[in-house]
Protein backbone atom coordinates (compact mmCIF):
# COMPACT_ATOMS: atom_id res chain seq x y z
CA UNK A 1 0.00 0.00 0.00
CA UNK A 2 2.88 2.23 0.89
CA UNK A 3 4.75 1.37 -2.46
CA UNK A 4 1.51 2.03 -4.02
CA UNK A 5 1.26 5.40 -2.70
CA UNK A 6 4.72 6.67 -3.60
CA UNK A 7 4.40 5.04 -6.68
CA UNK A 8 1.27 7.84 -6.97
CA UNK A 9 3.09 10.75 -5.95
CA UNK A 10 5.78 10.50 -8.09
CA UNK A 11 3.49 10.23 -10.93
CA UNK A 12 1.52 13.15 -9.77
CA UNK A 13 4.66 14.76 -10.25
CA UNK A 14 5.89 13.72 -13.95
CA UNK A 15 2.64 14.30 -15.12
CA UNK A 16 2.08 17.86 -13.58
CA UNK A 17 5.50 18.84 -14.98
CA UNK A 18 4.39 17.96 -18.59
CA UNK A 19 1.18 19.73 -18.43
CA UNK A 20 1.52 22.92 -20.09
CA UNK A 21 0.94 26.08 -17.53
CA UNK A 22 2.81 29.34 -16.84
CA UNK A 23 5.80 28.07 -15.45
CA UNK A 24 6.78 25.40 -18.55
CA UNK A 25 5.66 28.07 -21.30
CA UNK A 26 8.39 30.77 -19.04
CA UNK A 27 11.26 27.70 -19.47
CA UNK A 28 10.43 27.48 -22.97
CA UNK A 29 10.48 31.44 -23.31
CA UNK A 30 13.85 31.48 -21.69
CA UNK A 31 15.28 28.73 -23.53
CA UNK A 32 14.90 30.56 -26.74
CA UNK A 33 16.39 33.68 -25.04
CA UNK A 34 19.22 32.56 -22.97
CA UNK A 35 19.62 28.70 -23.76
CA UNK A 36 18.75 25.51 -21.72
CA UNK A 37 20.99 26.39 -18.62
CA UNK A 38 19.53 30.17 -18.69
CA UNK A 39 15.95 28.21 -18.02
CA UNK A 40 17.21 26.45 -14.66
CA UNK A 41 17.21 29.05 -12.94
CA UNK A 42 13.28 29.88 -13.63
CA UNK A 43 12.48 25.57 -12.91
CA UNK A 44 14.58 25.92 -9.59
CA UNK A 45 12.61 29.46 -8.62
CA UNK A 46 9.51 27.73 -9.31
CA UNK A 47 10.76 24.14 -7.67
CA UNK A 48 11.15 26.06 -4.39
CA UNK A 49 8.18 28.52 -4.66
CA UNK A 50 5.73 25.06 -5.42
CA UNK A 51 7.41 23.51 -2.60
CA UNK A 52 6.48 26.15 -0.08
CA UNK A 53 2.97 26.07 -1.72
CA UNK A 54 2.85 22.06 -0.91
CA UNK A 55 4.07 22.42 2.72
CA UNK A 56 1.93 25.67 3.82
CA UNK A 57 -1.10 24.71 2.02
CA UNK A 58 -0.86 21.05 3.80
CA UNK A 59 -0.05 22.27 7.10
CA UNK A 60 -2.75 25.37 6.87
CA UNK A 61 -5.51 22.78 4.90
CA UNK A 62 -5.13 19.89 7.69
CA UNK A 63 -5.22 22.44 10.78
CA UNK A 64 -8.00 25.10 9.78
CA UNK A 65 -9.80 23.44 6.88
CA UNK A 66 -9.12 26.97 4.80
CA UNK A 67 -12.18 27.52 2.60
CA UNK A 68 -11.42 27.35 -1.33
CA UNK A 69 -12.87 30.10 -2.04
CA UNK A 70 -9.15 32.03 -0.27
CA UNK A 71 -7.46 30.60 -3.52
CA UNK A 72 -9.86 31.21 -5.99
CA UNK A 73 -8.94 34.33 -5.26
CA UNK A 74 -5.84 34.16 -5.22
CA UNK A 75 -6.96 33.38 -9.07
CA UNK A 76 -8.21 37.08 -10.24
CA UNK A 77 -5.02 38.31 -9.00
CA UNK A 78 -2.77 35.40 -10.98
CA UNK A 79 -4.78 35.94 -14.11
CA UNK A 80 -3.45 39.85 -14.12
CA UNK A 81 0.10 38.47 -13.84
CA UNK A 82 -0.60 36.60 -16.52
CA UNK A 83 -1.52 39.51 -18.65
CA UNK A 84 0.79 41.50 -17.81
CA UNK A 85 3.47 38.96 -18.80
CA UNK A 86 2.24 38.54 -22.02
CA UNK A 87 2.25 42.19 -22.76
CA UNK A 88 6.05 42.07 -22.77
CA UNK A 89 6.51 38.68 -25.00
CA UNK A 90 3.66 40.17 -27.52
CA UNK A 91 6.50 42.88 -28.14
CA UNK A 92 9.56 40.80 -29.16
CA UNK A 93 10.65 40.51 -32.48
CA UNK A 94 14.10 40.01 -31.94
CA UNK A 95 16.32 37.98 -29.74
CA UNK A 96 18.32 40.93 -29.20
CA UNK A 97 19.23 41.59 -25.54
CA UNK A 98 17.25 45.12 -25.40
CA UNK A 99 13.65 42.80 -26.40
CA UNK A 100 14.52 40.06 -23.90
CA UNK A 101 11.79 39.44 -21.48
CA UNK A 102 13.40 39.18 -18.08
CA UNK A 103 11.10 36.72 -16.09
CA UNK A 104 12.82 38.36 -12.26
CA UNK A 105 13.15 35.50 -9.72
CA UNK A 106 9.95 37.59 -8.25
CA UNK A 107 7.89 37.76 -11.07
CA UNK A 108 7.85 33.94 -11.04
CA UNK A 109 7.07 34.12 -7.28
CA UNK A 110 4.21 36.31 -7.86
CA UNK A 111 3.34 34.02 -10.87
CA UNK A 112 3.00 31.16 -9.22
CA UNK A 113 1.82 32.12 -5.77
CA UNK A 114 -1.16 33.94 -7.51
CA UNK A 115 -2.14 30.91 -9.27
CA UNK A 116 -5.11 29.61 -7.87
CA UNK A 117 -5.21 26.57 -9.95
CA UNK A 118 -1.75 25.45 -8.18
CA UNK A 119 -3.52 25.83 -5.22
CA UNK A 120 -6.74 23.85 -5.57
CA UNK A 121 -4.41 21.09 -7.22
CA UNK A 122 -2.61 20.65 -3.73
CA UNK A 123 -5.49 20.97 -2.06
CA UNK A 124 -7.85 18.67 -4.04
CA UNK A 125 -5.26 15.93 -5.28
CA UNK A 126 -1.92 15.58 -3.16
CA UNK A 127 -3.20 16.67 0.43
CA UNK A 128 -5.60 13.89 0.79
CA UNK A 129 -3.65 11.29 -0.29
CA UNK A 130 -0.97 12.76 1.19
CA UNK A 131 -2.33 12.78 5.05
CA UNK A 132 -3.49 9.19 3.56
CA UNK A 133 0.26 8.58 3.17
CA UNK A 134 0.76 9.83 6.51
CA UNK A 135 -0.85 7.79 8.49
CA UNK A 136 0.39 4.57 7.23
CA UNK A 137 4.39 5.79 7.63
CA UNK A 138 5.79 8.58 9.89
CA UNK A 139 5.90 11.88 8.10
CA UNK A 140 4.31 10.14 5.11
CA UNK A 141 2.61 13.26 4.28
CA UNK A 142 5.83 15.40 3.70
CA UNK A 143 7.28 11.80 1.52
CA UNK A 144 4.47 12.53 -0.44
CA UNK A 145 4.78 16.02 -1.35
CA UNK A 146 8.91 14.92 -1.91
CA UNK A 147 8.04 12.77 -4.24
CA UNK A 148 5.06 14.98 -6.34
CA UNK A 149 8.28 17.81 -6.47
CA UNK A 150 10.66 15.24 -7.36
CA UNK A 151 8.35 13.71 -10.62
CA UNK A 152 7.92 17.47 -11.53
CA UNK A 153 11.26 18.47 -11.45
CA UNK A 154 12.57 15.11 -13.57
CA UNK A 155 9.64 15.97 -16.34
CA UNK A 156 10.57 19.57 -16.52
CA UNK A 157 13.85 19.07 -16.77
CA UNK A 158 13.10 16.88 -19.40
CA UNK A 159 11.09 19.09 -21.31
CA UNK A 160 13.11 22.24 -21.16
CA UNK A 161 15.92 19.94 -22.76
CA UNK A 162 14.00 18.12 -25.55
CA UNK A 163 12.33 21.64 -26.29
CA UNK A 164 16.22 23.31 -26.49
CA UNK A 165 17.61 20.88 -28.91
CA UNK A 166 15.34 22.44 -31.11
CA UNK A 167 16.36 26.01 -29.98
CA UNK A 168 18.71 26.76 -33.30
CA UNK A 169 15.52 26.20 -35.80
CA UNK A 170 12.95 28.22 -33.49
CA UNK A 171 15.48 31.01 -32.87
CA UNK A 172 15.16 32.08 -36.78
CA UNK A 173 14.38 35.44 -37.33
CA UNK A 174 11.26 34.88 -39.23
CA UNK A 175 9.44 32.48 -36.24
CA UNK A 176 10.74 34.10 -33.08
CA UNK A 177 7.58 37.13 -33.24
CA UNK A 178 5.33 33.99 -34.20
CA UNK A 179 6.60 32.05 -31.72
CA UNK A 180 6.65 34.72 -28.92
CA UNK A 181 3.14 35.91 -29.81
CA UNK A 182 1.91 32.35 -29.38
CA UNK A 183 3.71 32.24 -25.75
CA UNK A 184 1.72 35.71 -24.77
CA UNK A 185 -1.55 33.78 -26.45
CA UNK A 186 -0.88 31.20 -24.10
CA UNK A 187 -0.97 33.00 -21.33
CA UNK A 188 -3.81 34.80 -21.76
CA UNK A 189 -5.38 31.57 -22.45
CA UNK A 190 -4.18 29.99 -18.85
CA UNK A 191 -5.72 34.25 -17.72
CA UNK A 192 -8.83 33.55 -18.97
CA UNK A 193 -9.25 29.81 -18.37
CA UNK A 194 -8.41 30.84 -14.05
CA UNK A 195 -10.94 33.42 -13.93
CA UNK A 196 -13.64 31.39 -15.70
CA UNK A 197 -12.89 28.61 -13.19
CA UNK A 198 -12.97 31.14 -10.14
CA UNK A 199 -16.31 33.00 -11.45
CA UNK A 200 -17.95 29.77 -11.83
CA UNK A 201 -17.07 28.71 -8.81
CA UNK A 202 -18.23 31.19 -7.14
CA UNK A 203 -21.35 31.30 -8.78
CA UNK A 204 -21.93 27.71 -8.20
CA UNK A 205 -21.65 28.01 -4.05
Amino acid sequence: MVMHETLIALTLGLIGGMIPGPVITAVFTEILQSGFKGSLRIIFVAMFVETLVAVVSLRVFSLSGLDEAVFRILSFFGALVLIWISTSLWKVRTLDTGEKVIFTNWKIVVMILSNGVLWTYWITICIPKAILLSEQIMFGDYLFMALVQIGWLISTLLMAFIFSRFRSLLSKPGIIPILFKLFALIFIYFAIDMTRHSILFFMNR
